[in-house]
Formats: C-alpha cells, sequence, structure tokens
C-alpha cells in the first residue's frame, strides 16, 4: 500500500496494490495493521457506509460536532472529488481544505480523520460511495458547513450546479459553524 501525503499532513492518500489479470483485480482496500503503521491511528471502524448518487450531486460539508467521525472513503463505481476541511480551530491549517479525484479506475482511498468537514462532488455520471467511520452516526450532532462558503473558496470544479439535499442547501457559513477547539 503506497501513502500519499496532502497539504495537511493528518489527510493521506492510499493507493492499494493492485493485483490484474485477464480474470479482472484484486486488492486490499483495508488492512489495520498497515492503517496504523502509516497514520499513527489506532482506530476502530464501527460503521461501513455506501452511497449512491447521480452526476453533479454534492454530498457535504458534513460533520458531527460531538462523536467525531474518522472517514476512510472510496469510490467503486464513478468519480468523485472528495473534499476534506480542516475545522480544528488550534490547528495550523484550520480552515483549509484539501481534494482528491477518487475513482473505481484509481482505486485511491482518501483517510479524512476525525475534526474534519468532509463532502464530495460526483463528476462521473453516477458514483457509488464506500466509506468506513470510526464513530456511529448521530443526527443530533450532525453540523453542515456551506459547500460554497467564500471564506473556504473550495474549487470544486463545477461543470453544472451541484445538486443539493436541503440540509446541504441550509449549510452554516464557515465563520458561524461550530468547530472543534
Amino acid at each position: 500500500m503506497n501513502v500519499l501525503p496532502t497539504e495537511i499532513p493528518e489527510v493521506l492518500i492510499f493507493e492499494p496494490r493492485v493485483f490484474e489479470d485477464d480474470r479482472g483485480f484484486f486488492f486490499e482496500s483495508f488492512n489495520e495493521r498497515v492503517f496504523a503503521d502509516k497514520t499513527g491511528v489506532n482506530t476502530r471502524f464501527v460503521q461501513d457506509n455506501h452511497s449512491r448518487s447521480c452526476q453533479n450531486v454534492l454530498r457535504g460539508l458534513h460533520y458531527q460536532i460531538q462523536q467525531p467521525q474518522g472517514k476512510l472513503v472510496r469510490a467503486v463505481v464513478g468519480t468523485i472529488l472528495d473534499v476534506a476541511v480542516d475545522i480544528r480551530r488550534h490547528s495550523p491549517t484550520f480552515g483549509q481544505w484539501v481534494s482528491c479525484a477518487l475513482s473505481a479506475e484509481n482505486k485511491r482511498l482518501l483517510w479524512v480523520p476525525a475534526g474534519f468537514a468532509h463532502g464530495f462532488l460526483v463528476v462521473s455520471e453516477v458514483a457509488e460511495v464506500l466509506y468506513k467511520a470510526t464513530d456511529y452516526y448521530a443526527p443530533s450532532y450532525e453540523r453542515c458547513i456551506l459547500w460554497d462558503d467564500p471564506d473556504l473558496a473550495i474549487n470544486w470544479s463545477l461543470a453544472a450546479a451541484p445538486i443539493l439535499s436541503p440540509k446541504d442547501q441550509a449549510g452554516k457559513p464557515f465563520k458561524s459553524a461550530e468547530v472543534y477547539p
């Protein structure tokens, strides 16, 4: 497993070793020992999530203010632009974001640690996204930052207006959002 750094040291891109032949392919998408060695994080994943979305659907920027979730994200169908935003007030990278294309073809995974808001844009006709979470979904603690917040200035590389849920349309501006200490 190859691990690529991003501009935010805690957010990492994992490139699995893929074995392909005329029958198809095989790769190990998660190995607890390798994950701990590469990230320095000894965590337990408690929930696996799967979403399917059509082109131009933008989900995010989501986080839980309590029971924060670390997420290991991958696209198993199609392509997404995955985004992580550091919302830890005392972090040297507070308010900064990184993005990464995840696709069924490149088989990359993105590690989004607890303390980050997360979102993605579907750039292919359809995408299916799987992600492991380090804590359980807790709707009462769920928060959302506006995807197009001018202070964050995320470059989503939009080809058309995004398709948003009512929750994502009602996200808070970054300046007034609850963040981590």
